[in-house]
């Protein structure tokens, strides 16, 4: 490592390493630091008996040529060295219902998606052709998204909830919980604002692709093109406290007593985390305790599937299923006894995929209070501690009840396993460094909207924030962050120009 950086940055998500990227780019000598093994943050993956399988990225949308999370990593040069597997056309993602044997379809493209529900509810098209237009007009009104410099947005639709906008077009339940029917994307929940349900559901009708071999590889192009512009990143470098002169911020120091000095710091870090590691230096209180009180998302328990060779068929589009169509944005306030509500499923998919698949995951809300008798333990490649019998019983009793639902929809499934593998909230905050394991950062809320609202820049001057705690969460949301994270210390026209003038020579 060098003595002195222009800028260091804190973890090693996607929004950290884009950020570094756009930064390295410009000229800028840069530095990332990571705790764990592997670089990526949800771009992380694990083996388990020979199969690969994403952590938090199971699908991808806006990666058709033109589209906009397809314009982004053009410009950070990895759009062509990606390997894809595009969904099926006439169904990404499927809604179910234990109560009702009808499947119904995400179709991609706003033609096709429409033309897919007006078959199965056809006295509702005027209220399906409304919702496409309304997801549309919502999404062009936030620059970023359409890669645009300017500054301004309508900031009132950051009030209209998507359950109150779905009341408004129609009366017919059913439609409105298959309309809602992905909201495991965001987490969402009846005060969840409309603009992030648009914002996520839009780029998945714009066109929706699995990652073959795992969403890891986005990680590894990203480090790699970093290097290639003279960026530089480690492992194993877990920040544990800044470093002040003269109360100015100077550097990080690692756990093991490293001094990384450096003149702007980006965290990619949660930013109530961050604020910790301050112990109390710089931030006034006021801003300090309104961090803190920011609501942190829900967390998931995953079950990971192996299966035997040839056994279970590979569906090339996701499911959601849910125990009942009456409340889809309440499922996260489950009880023991009604675990789970919901749940989403998808497969992965290799190099020359088959009729097979190999591995499936699916995934169910869980609350961290579940695993808050463990929380004091850790469990990474770096760092071990061991969590119990307990734990592991706790672990296997929730996959029990996991897979007898799975055979509700599956009858055979449970013969075709080879394997059983899981995840709870520990493993997503050990793992990703999120506050208690939330998916998603915080949570937003149509109720208050600016109270879960943090720019990038914070009370010091040379101390900024990026990743999906900010504005939106997902590959393409994160990108967009780390965008509007650079254009702070860039300028945010002078970081267009520069994006459109290399995709100009594209």
């Amino acid at each position: 490592m060098k003595k002195k950086y222009d800028i260091v940055i804190i973890g090693s998500g996607l929004g950290g390493l884009v950020s570094a990227n756009i930064l390295a780019r410009e000229g800028y000598s840069v530095c990332v630091l990571e705790k764990n093994n592997q670089f990526g943050g949800n771009l992380q993956t694990f083996v388990r008996n020979k199969n690969i399988f994403d952590t938090g990225v199971h699908y991808i949308g806006a990666l058709d040529k033109g589209q906009n999370l397809y314009q982004y990593f053009k410009y950070l040069g990895i759009m062509d060295d990606l390997k894809l597997k595009k969904l099926d056309n006439d169904k990404y993602d499927v809604i179910t219902f234990d109560s009702d044997d009808e499947e119904y379809y995400h179709a991609q493209g706003y033609t096709n998606f429409a033309k897919s529900l007006i078959k199965k509810f056809p006295k509702e098209k005027k209220a399906i052709n409304a919702y496409c237009q309304k997801l549309q007009s919502v999404c062009k009104t936030f620059p970023l998204y359409n890669l645009n410099a300017s500054t301004k947005y309508d900031k009132s639709i950051l009030s209209l909830k998507v359950s109150e906008y779905l009341d408004s077009i129609t009366n017919n339940e059913l439609l409105k919980s298959v309309l809602g029917g992905s909201n495991f994307l965001y987490a969402g929940e009846t005060n969840t604002p409309f603009y992030v349900h648009a914002l996520s559901t839009n780029s998945f009708i714009q066109s929706a692709w699995r990652c073959v071999n795992g969403g890891g590889q986005i990680s590894k192009l990203l480090v790699k093109k970093l290097k290639e512009f003279g960026g530089e990143i480690y492992k194993y470098q877990e920040v544990s406290k800044f470093g002040f002169e003269d109360e100015k911020l100077t550097s990080v120091i690692t756990k093991e007593g490293k001094t990384i000095n450096a003149d702007i710091f980006i965290s990619n870090i949660e930013p109530k985390l961050t604020i910790k590691m301050l112990e109390g230096k710089g931030m006034r209180k006021s801003y300090v305790n309104r961090i803190k009180q920011i609501k942190s998302g829900i967390s998931a328990f995953s079950l990971y599937l192996v299966f035997k060779p040839k056994t279970f068929k590979y569906l090339n589009y996701n499911f959601y299923h849910f125990k009942s169509s009456d409340n889809i944005w309440d499922v996260q306030n489950y009880t023991k006894a009604s675990w789970p509500e919901g749940y989403m499923i998808s497969m992965g998919v290799k190099n020359n995929q088959t009729k097979w698949t190999d591995s499936l995951t699916a995934m169910a809300y869980m609350k961290f209070e579940e695993v808050k008798q463990w929380e004091q333990t850790f469990n990474t490649v770096a760092e071990e501690s061991e969590r119990g019998e307990a734990y592991e019983k706790f672990k296997e009793e929730k996959a029990e009840v996991f897979i007898k639902e799975l055979e509700k929809k599956f009858p055979n499934i449970r013969e075709c396993i080879q394997s059983i593998h899981t995840s709870t909230p520990l493993s997503y905050r050990d793992y990703i460094g999120s506050n208690e394991g939330a998916m998603y950062g915080y949570v937003k809320d149509a109720n208050n909207p600016m109270r879960s609202f943090l720019s990038p820049k914070t009370k010091l001057k040379n101390l900024f924030f990026t990743g999906q705690s900010l504005n939106m969460h997902g590959i393409l949301g994160v990108t967009i962050s780390a965008v509007l994270t650079c254009s702070q210390i860039i300028g945010r026209e002078k970081l267009m120009y520069s994006i459109q003038t290399e995709l100009d020579k594209c």
